[in-house]
């Protein structure tokens, strides 16, 4: 069970969406919207979408990769509101974001 605040509890395997609530919207108890299987509609929760994703398991996952793939969305949001998008700028950085989630051509020989 992953709690979500305000005493709402869900099940770690139930929960199939996260999406961090921004601007306006969020505010006192408004953090993440959460989706939850069977239940219709997201339910709001008063914790990040990074504690919730902690206390399912996913702790190991390389925050830093998640960062730059948003800091990227974002750069190319603004720019594209701007009517500037610097294709070259966004292409390098997507290129690095991508190396970063890179897996090895050859699996590890363990003997």
């Amino acid at each position: 069970m992953i709690f979500l605040g305000f005493g709402k509890y869900a099940r770690a395997d139930k929960i199939y969406a996260l999406e961090p609530i921004t601007g306006e919207e969020r505010g006192h108890g408004r953090r993440t919207r959460v989706w939850i299987e069977g239940v219709d509609g997201p339910v709001t929760a008063s914790r990040t979408e990074r504690t919730i994703l902690h206390e399912m398991g996913h702790e190991g996952a390389d925050s830093s990769v998640l960062d730059g793939a948003l800091d990227l969305a974002e750069r190319l949001a603004a720019a594209a509101e701007e009517g500037r998008v610097d294709l070259a700028d966004l292409g390098r950085r997507a290129r690095r974001v991508l190396a970063a989630t890179a897996r090895p051509s050859e699996p590890e020989q363990l003997f």
